[in-house]
């Protein structure tokens, strides 16, 4: 059933954010059901987009008014909406705030944008790599003698974005519990990150952080929170930050025979990196492995992607589990006793349209004649 069970949401198609952030509501036993555009059912790639498991779609023309009416229909029966478009479409499609809580005035709208709903870059483009650009965290990313690279779309899309809109959802959801009133949620990707980064700025006013690359604690500037390459081109990441870790660290890299360089001196930070590569390059990735995992070092190997569900770690928590022939992450958090049944593998676009309009309330007939207008469009897979 899930903790989330009973809670029913309307998510419009979009990419990123919104589908991560209704993945996790739908992992966790929310009913969540996605209408896509016209056009969005072509091709087989859909089997392979894991963000859409767990949940239904339908796909309707709201650039036609019954189009826009039935999605109104169903926003009347649902707890919470989520949308990723720029700021001004919903308004335009007439599915804006204004008009979908006049209908369903407990209706929880959530917003998902880059930039936010207001400033003077609310209407542009971006991506992750963009919005994470003015807010310091980029820049804070790599080596000193380099630009800095794009943090895969982890920051800015899903930890700055999905997350926060999810927590938006759920606080606002407890909200409505006592106020009766829905409300709406601006969940911008460069709000989130700015507030991942409140602990930076903390540091950075009291002197101890420094506002350049390679230069601190957990940027790569301090030789035991770094990552090593090994004797097979495999890599080491090493986190040995308490002094009882290092310790640790020194006596599983066989390097407490000789007094090593205070490394409470900054200006030992060359000799002592110097140290720890050569030896990290002295054993294989396994090798190290062995040899660090028993240990309170804080260190770990660094798999590939390809590696990760097969890690004795992650086999025993069964981090991972194959849905329709896809090894896939299993639902996170976990919880004790309201755990959901693993979700099911992503839908076709439009191939719950008949089903999902009427489960949700609309007429037959009424569906019937959205479907023989083209308005709605039902589609089929190989499964059904």
């Amino acid at each position: 059933m899930g903790s989330l069970d009973g809670l029913r949401v309307i998510e419009f198609g979009s990419m990123g954010p919104v589908p991560f952030c209704a993945m996790m509501l739908a992992d966790h036993g929310a009913e969540v059901l996605r209408i896509d555009r016209p056009g969005t059912e072509e091709g087989e790639g859909w089997r392979f987009q894991l963000l859409n498991r767990g949940r239904r779609s339908i796909i309707l023309d709201l650039k036609h008014p019954e189009g826009v009416a039935a999605a109104l229909d169903l926003i009347a029966g649902a707890d919470a909406l989520l949308e990723g478009n720029r700021p001004g479409v919903m308004e335009r499609l007439g599915l804006g705030p204004d008009i979908c809580l006049r209908r369903n005035p407990r209706l929880i709208y959530g917003r998902m944008t880059g930039w936010g709903q207001t400033g003077p870059l609310a209407a542009r483009a971006g991506h992750d790599i963009n919005y994470l650009s003015p807010t310091g965290a980029l820049w804070s990313m790599g080596r000193p003698d380099g630009p800095p690279p794009p943090p895969l779309n982890l920051v800015a899309d899903l930890g700055g974005g999905a997350m926060f809109l999810a927590f938006g959802l759920l606080a606002a959801l407890l909200e409505v519990g006592k106020s009766g009133q829905g409300q709406v949620i601006d969940a911008a990707m460069i709000d989130g990150v700015n507030s991942l980064l409140t602990w930076q700025h903390g540091y950075l006013a009291s002197g101890f952080w420094q506002d350049r690359r390679g230069a601190n604690m957990l940027d790569g500037g301090c030789p035991w929170f770094d990552s090593y390459e090994t004797a097979d081109g495999g890599y080491v990441s090493v986190g040995a930050i308490e002094p009882q870790f290092y310790a640790e660290l020194i006596r599983a890299l066989g390097l407490g025979a000789e007094p090593l360089p205070d490394r409470n001196d900054r200006a030992n930070w060359p000799a002592l990196r110097r140290i720890l590569a050569a030896r990290f390059r002295s054993r294989t990735r396994d090798d190290w492995q062995g040899r660090l995992e028993g240990v309170d070092s804080c260190a770990a190997v660094i798999l590939p992607t390809t590696e990760a569900a097969n890690h004795p770690h992650q086999r025993a928590r069964e981090s991972f589990a194959e849905i329709a022939g896809i090894v896939q992450p299993v639902p996170a958090p976990r919880f004790s006793r309201s755990a959901a049944a693993l979700p099911g593998p992503p839908r076709r676009a439009g191939a719950d349209t008949r089903t999902a309009l009427v489960d949700w309330g609309l007429p037959a007939v009424q569906v019937d004649m959205l479907l023989q207008a083209g308005i709605a469009t039902q589609t089929t897979t190989r499964e059904d």
